[in-house]
């Protein structure tokens, strides 16, 4: 796989079953470009490594005063030199390839990961833990990876170097082959607490991460609040903590590269020591010694690559067992599923709930808990957080369709929905019927200011469509965001359209014309709206109340409002205690009612005579007749 190639067709099935599993499942991925990148290495370095040789025998020629044989060493060297640049060349461009394409692979796992699981991703995983994965812990993968190939050809570099001074020297070899092993192993006690060291740098960056992660998210509630000092002195604090620990894993990472310098000085000052004595004792020529010496020197460079690898795994490893947490998540449900490929469309319907969503009508959906609203959202789109019975769509259990059928069928827009960074025009670029244009779309959200913001905020367009959206709508406000995303979702046109509380930050005018503009638009369409907003709920087609995970009743939005004292608790915001004095007032005044019915009734009769009087025309006409009534009253009384 070259670089020009990424993406990969397919980034394969990782072995997630631990981090050390799934750098070794990596590797074993990568095996063309590790020997690729494995034969510059053993050409550079083989290079280097002959360099002290030549030097010896060009020393050994000027002291034996032999022209041709330094002609020869001049050739040699000259040899070793291009073996050394082409080596090295090569080597940088093999392994660079080798960090890329591992670094890209893992980022198409974790974005594959992530489509599939959707928003159980961040139940399960805090987000800014998934944010270190993608980008810090990447990095940290693929340096490993590209590490490895250099430390093989490195170390058998090494074993090659050892083996041909024993040949060369034995009296020298012997020395270097006991002492080289020596250096190799002489920091293998300090890797352990310097993988820990660093196992504490990652996860406190990790916590700063995640804080950082939230308080952006969240920076305009603060400025409301008032809460941005509280916020960054968190972030001081954790700052800090990071900077301790890396200071404390520094400081262990310094004394390993102390005994990598300090290790091989030693054992060149015991071969020149004892190779000064073999050279007066007339057993080995100052052209040996000098080569001996300089194989040691230079044998110093691939020995650092012990000290990379030993790094490069502890820097890895967490980051490889973080990655490999995100990615053993499994769905509750299958993504392949056991039925055709379809798109089914008819009723909506949740076993568990009782909840009924007729086709071609607009059904609100009224729960008193968010949280319990959000999971039912995800349910009625096939995403469940939990396993259990399957939504049913025309019959069709969603959970036996496979993904991608599923979510064409059914699009869930959860209430904080995420605009990416782009043009307007890129925003609404998704997959779609194609039977709702962006204009229509737009329109029935009420998107005309939002238009207007973006052109004002492009001084180089005209066209709003052409207008830049900063990284999670930023610039906009929480309502313009809010329409946007209900623009983009109106676009898709599918089958059952499910909105989570998709007004809950514009005004009350805006409400109601969004209101008007998706019922019309939505014609002939299932939609599903989570709303307690009587504006919205006074225009649905029918309106169902959802308590305990339940549906407890169905009606309309002001037959509900009357007759069903839950659903006006969760509706007008009313508390127990109103409540409690409602049905109070309610009792007092039917009390005072049957009390009042008797004196009523008395009354009633007691007038009778009268009314008879006023309706006889001759009664009225005489009027001692009527003064006679009065009296017959009056006694009665």
């Amino acid at each position: 796989m070259q670089i020009q190639d990424l993406p990969y067709p397919d980034p394969g099935v990782p072995d997630a079953r631990s981090g050390p599993r799934f750098l070794w499942w990596l590797g074993r991925n990568q095996l063309g470009g590790q020997f690729k990148s494995l034969a510059w290495g053993l050409l550079h370095f083989v290079s280097v490594s002959a360099l002290p040789f030549c030097v010896g025998f060009a020393v050994q020629a000027a002291v034996d005063r032999s022209g041709s044989r330094l002609a020869l060493t001049g050739g040699l060297m000259a040899l070793c030199g291009a073996g050394i640049a082409v080596g090295d060349t090569f080597l940088h461009r093999a392994a660079v390839t080798n960090w890329i394409t591992a670094a890209a692979r893992v980022q198409q796992l974790l974005a594959r990961q992530a489509a599939h699981l959707g928003s159980a991703l961040t139940r399960r995983v805090a987000a800014g833990e998934v944010v270190a994965v993608s980008t810090g812990d990447v990095e940290k993968i693929g340096w490993f990876v590209e590490a490895l190939s250099r430390f093989l050809a490195a170390a058998l570099t090494i074993v090659i170097v050892c083996v041909g001074l024993f040949v060369y020297e034995p009296a020298l070899g012997v020395v270097v082959a006991v002492g080289v092993p020596v250096l190799a192993v002489s920091v293998l006690p300090l890797l352990p607490r310097a993988t820990r060291r660093a196992d504490v740098q990652r996860e406190k960056a990790g916590r700063a991460t995640e804080l950082a992660s939230d308080t952006v998210a969240g920076l305009r509630v603060l400025r409301g609040i008032g809460g941005e000092e509280l916020f960054l002195d968190r972030y001081r604090r954790a700052s800090q903590e990071v900077r301790h620990a890396a200071v404390r894993s520094a400081r262990m990472w310094a004394v390993i590269s102390a005994i990598q310098v300090l290790m091989p000085g030693l054992l060149l000052i015991a071969i020149v020591w004892h190779g000064v004595q073999l050279a007066r004792q007339g057993r080995i020529t100052v052209g040996e010694l000098v080569t001996v010496y300089s194989a040691v020197m230079i044998m110093s460079y691939p020995l650092r690559h012990f000290e990379e690898i030993a790094m490069a795994y502890s820097f890895s490893r967490p980051s490889a067992k973080r990655a490999a947490r995100v990615l053993s998540l499994e769905r509750v449900t299958d993504t392949v599923g056991t039925r055709a490929a379809e798109v089914p469309a008819g009723d909506l319907y949740d076993p568990d709930t009782g909840l009924l969503a007729p086709s071609g009508r607009l059904t609100a959906v009224v729960c008193g808990d968010p949280d319990a609203a959000g999971r039912l959202a995800d349910r009625l789109g096939g995403h469940p957080a939990e396993a259990g019975t399957s939504v049913l769509l025309d019959g069709v259990p969603l959970d036996e369709l496979p993904l991608d059928s599923a979510r064409t069928a059914v699009l869930v827009q959860d209430k904080d929905p995420v605009l990416l960074s782009g043009s307007l025009r890129e925003l609404l670029d998704v997959p779609a019927s194609g039977a709702v244009g962006a204009e229509e779309a737009l329109a029935a959200a009420q998107c005309g200011d939002v238009l207007v913001a973006l052109t004002q905020g492009s001084l180089d367009t005209e066209d709003p469509m052409d207008a830049r959206i900063t990284e999670r709508g930023r610039s906009l406000s929480g309502g313009q965001r809010q329409r946007l995303a209900l623009a983009r979702s109106l676009i898709t046109d599918p089958e059952v359209l499910v909105l989570d509380e998709p007004t809950s930050a514009v005004d009350s005018h805006t409400e109601a014309r969004i209101a008007d503009g998706v019922r019309e638009l939505r014609t002939g369409r299932t939609t599903v709206v989570f709303t307690s907003s009587p504006l919205l709920l006074d225009h649905a087609d029918r309106v169902v109340l959802v308590h305990d995970g339940e549906v407890v009743a169905v009606g309309a939005h002001r037959d509900l409002l009357r007759s069903e004292p839950r659903y006006r608790a969760v509706v007008t915001r009313e508390t127990e205690d109103e409540s409690a004095m409602r049905d109070e007032q309610a009792a007092l005044r039917g009390e005072l009612e049957s009390r009042d019915a008797p004196l009523r009734s008395a009354a009633e009769h007691d007038q009778a005579p009268l009314r008879d009087a006023l309706a006889d025309d001759d009664a009225l006409d005489d009027e001692a007749a009527l003064r006679s009534a009065l009296e017959e009253i009056e006694e009665s009384a």
